[in-house]
């Protein structure tokens, strides 16, 4: 063991030999992996093992799929047997919409690239495995690289590879403690104390206590799993090749053969947790007592599905303790605040998802930035709201029980809600709000009858004419917003303007005024799709999505210079948004001549009894204005615009309303159009980059400027639908030709059409371009058309 390393990797289970084996192979070679007990103590060494490319977030099944490539590589490259058996998988379903959502999955993987995927009917799934009864079975979905591995095989293939570029495992040497210093961090452990200018936390299920450490409460938990395996089943024995995976989307079920016999592993409705404050240290090569009355419901469909299991002996119960998010999606990445600490943590799938998790942050931390959009896992997407217990209990035992339960795209979960509220939370909903949650705060989805209840649907659902009343109102007369949903940052400063005009990619508004600002990396791609106020005071706002307040303060923080203070005021400031053609006129009565603004004006003035931060803007494409006021005054206003708008057609609508809207004006959305992994003029957001002025990113977008630009574009296409609209990563069709996909949809209500936004080959971006979607796994005809359908030239919003 060395006394320095640049980097130290904290667990040697899955997650931290891959972190390790990705640092080396990107150059990094004076670097350790800290293992308290022996590689695989933890979660590791009693996983199940199965390996599957599909996941319902089509970026973790793209990382799931580059881990599956992966692993044959590093059995070779290291020379460990892996036991590695691609039998292929099954995922079936018999309730009618699962079935369905099958159907449009298999087009998602398309989409993405996932092109060895085939949907199957009931015969051919009982034809391929004929372990299970088809009774009831609607449909499965196919994908030939699923398989399984043997668990310790990977960890100790990852760690080979590694030493032998040059890293080094020191296993039985627990890490006692972290401390920060101004050079570096000193890593003290029973074996002595490290100096490493980088800390990666893969502390599996100690990731608690290592983050701890560092002063963090990381939103993880651990929870208890079972799977057993059986004796030996006559019938698999008498098959002449391992049967395939199968995922039991309504019995939580998943199984795989195993030697002889098989393994069947339940994610269970009554689920438990274990150690939510970490496991205990002497914790390593251990089992829980198994709990069969906690899984009796499970264990009955599986019994009955798998009809073998019923005569079958049980060899071996495997009940052990796996680390979960929020979400259930990894946390990785850097922390703002905490230089040099990185984590690769809640990695439940490890070994599905693991060399996914590595690269990344190999990437990042070698880099500056990732290949692919990181968002999906980055830590970032929680804030210290996430770090509460009861909102960690109840978070990851929701996701953990829905595992393999269907979430429809409009259906809203219940746990960890309702956390963070508005001041006028309560009066909305007397008026008949219904509510989404960004970031841990209700925001409004749509207004409704207080009989109204929602229905689930994959297709357009029974609120789509609540909706579309909404957004024809703010067409029409006027519609009010709650924007306590934007997030809004001050930066201060002698040092601002220039800070701000290196950070942003637009030029610098003047006093008075307010610009739509690109922000890139250094790289080119987007870094956030910002609106930047220049109040004439000395201050500047930036205003964007809520949800990105953690990701964008880390990235302000990392550009930071002297002279340049960054507050983010987003608890402090909140507001509504005034839209429609009479907008004006409503803002009038309280205020002294609003319609001094110009279009993209913006000034502090009195709104009634309120001071008020006053934009002329808006995102639905009509006229409108952004008032912003101290928190305390969230009420005032919405009673003020309320009574001044009572006469003129003022009506309240919610985000869905204005989720149509925007795409009758083909604005882009953030993780939508807009993402980390894009570049402006991908997306048509270089109409707003000043190129004769330096800002980060300026030579790479430049470069591929000069190059003639990128090989995909955004446009706008107009769907056949009928009862459904895309609304993301649906594949695009040019003939048979995969042209591009789907980055949002729905309705436009002011239009009466149904369309998408989407990412497609340059030679099939011209208006007028015949092309195809399919729309919950349905072909429809689609066409490109000019951008912002509604009002092109843009005299609405200007007034």
């Amino acid at each position: 063991m060395n006394t320095h390393y640049r980097a130290v990797v904290i667990g040697g289970g899955v997650v931290g030999a891959s972190v390790l084996y990705h640092l080396a192979k990107a150059g990094w070679t004076d670097i350790a992996l800290i293992e308290r007990d022996v590689l695989t103590a933890g979660s590791s060494w009693h996983a199940a093992g199965g390996i599957h490319a599909l996941n319902a977030d089509p970026n973790m099944a793209a990382l799931q799929a580059y881990t599956i490539d992966l692993l044959s590589e590093i059995e070779a490259e290291s020379g460990q047997d892996i036991g590695l058996t691609m039998s292929g998988g099954i995922t079936f379903a018999c309730d009618p919409d699962r079935w369905e959502w099958l159907q449009a999955a298999h087009r998602v993987y398309q989409s993405i690239g996932i092109d060895d995927t085939h949907l199957l009917s009931p015969r051919e799934i009982a034809d391929l495995h004929p372990l299970i009864d088809i009774a009831g079975v609607k449909g499965g979905l196919w994908a030939d690289r699923e398989g399984y591995v043997d668990p310790s095989g990977v960890v100790h293939a990852y760690a080979r590879c590694a030493r032998q570029r040059g890293a080094d495992v020191i296993e039985h040497n627990r890490v006692l403690d972290l401390n920060r210093t101004p050079e570096d961090w000193q890593v003290v452990t029973e074996k002595g104390t490290i100096h490493a200018r980088h800390v990666v936390n893969a502390a599996g299920l100690w990731a608690k206590q290592v983050g701890r450490m560092a002063g963090l409460e990381l939103p993880v938990s651990p929870l208890s799993h079972h799977y057993l395996l059986t004796e030996t089943i006559p019938e698999v024995a008498a098959l002449d090749k391992p049967f395939p995976m199968a995922v039991d989307l309504e019995g939580f079920t998943y199984s795989r053969q195993h030697q002889k016999g098989m393994l069947l592993g339940i994610y269970e409705i009554d689920h438990a947790h274990w150690m939510m404050d970490g496991a205990p240290w002497d914790y390593g090569i251990e089992l829980l007592q198994e709990d069969p009355d906690r899984i009796e419901r499970e264990l009955t469909m599986a019994f009955e599905r798998f009809p073998v299991l019923q005569t079958a002996g049980i060899k071996d119960w495997v009940h052990g303790a796996f680390t979960f998010s929020p979400d259930g999606n990894p946390l990785v990445g850097p922390v703002d605040g905490v230089p040099g600490y990185w984590c690769a943590c809640g990695v439940m799938a490890g070994f599905l998802q693991g060399g996914g998790v590595g690269r990344t942050l190999a990437e990042w931390m070698t880099e500056g930035e990732t290949e692919a959009d990181a968002w999906s896992m980055d830590i970032a997407r929680y804030g210290p709201f996430a770090s509460n217990k009861e909102y960690i209990r109840q978070t990851t035992g929701q996701f953990y029980s829905r595992r393999f339960v269907m979430t429809y795209p409009n259906e809203q979960l219940p746990a960890g809600r309702p956390l963070k509220m508005s001041p006028a939370h309560s009066e909305m909903t007397q008026a008949g709000a219904r509510w989404g949650v960004s970031y841990g705060l209700e925001i409004p989805l749509y207004f409704a009858p207080k009989d109204f209840t929602e229905t689930p649907s994959l297709r357009r659902s029974n609120a789509h004419p609540i909706v579309g009343a909404e957004a024809r109102a703010v067409r029409e007369t006027a519609g009010l917003l709650d924007i306590a949903g934007f997030s809004r940052y001050e930066v201060t400063g002698p040092g601002a303007p220039a800070y701000l005009d290196r950070l942003l990619a637009c030029r610098l508004p003047e006093p008075g005024r307010a610009a739509l600002a690109p922000m890139l990396a250094g790289s080119g791609r987007l870094r956030g799709d910002l609106t930047v106020f220049n109040w004439g005071d000395g201050r500047y706002w930036l205003m964007g999505s809520y949800y990105l307040r953690s990701w964008h303060m880390r990235w302000f923080h990392e550009q930071w210079t002297d002279g340049v203070m960054i507050e983010d005021i987003s608890e402090e400031f909140i507001g509504f948004s005034l839209s429609g053609p009479n907008a004006t006129a409503i803002l009038d009565k309280l205020t002294d001549g609003p319609a001094a603004l110009p279009f993209l004006g913006c000034g502090v003035m009195d709104v009634g009894l309120l001071r008020g931060h006053v934009a002329r803007l808006s995102v639905t494409g009509e006229l409108g204005y952004e008032i912003s006021v101290r928190a305390s005054g969230h009420i005032a206003l919405r009673r003020a615009l309320l009574e001044a708008g009572a006469g003129l057609g003022l009506v309240e609508f919610g985000y869905n309303a204005l989720n149509a809207l925007r795409l009758e004006k083909s604005f882009g959305a953030w993780n939508a159009e807009y993402t980390q992994d894009r570049t402006p003029a991908m997306v048509g957001l270089d109409r707003f980059i000043c190129w004769d002025k330096d800002f980060l990113g300026h030579d790479a977008a430049l470069a591929e400027r000069e190059a003639g630009g990128p090989a995909r574009r955004l446009v706008t296409l107009e769907v056949d639908a009928a009862g459904a609209d895309a609304s993301g990563y649906e594949p695009v069709w040019s003939g048979d030709r995969l042209t591009g996909f789907v980055t949002s949809g729905g309705y436009g209500h002011r239009l009466d059409m149904s369309l998408a936004l989407a990412l497609v080959d340059g030679a099939d971006a011209a208006p007028g371009t015949e092309l195809r979607v399919h729309v919950v796994g349905e072909e429809r005809a689609a066409r490109v058309i000019e951008p912002s359908p509604y009002d092109p030239a843009g005299k609405a919003m200007r007034g």
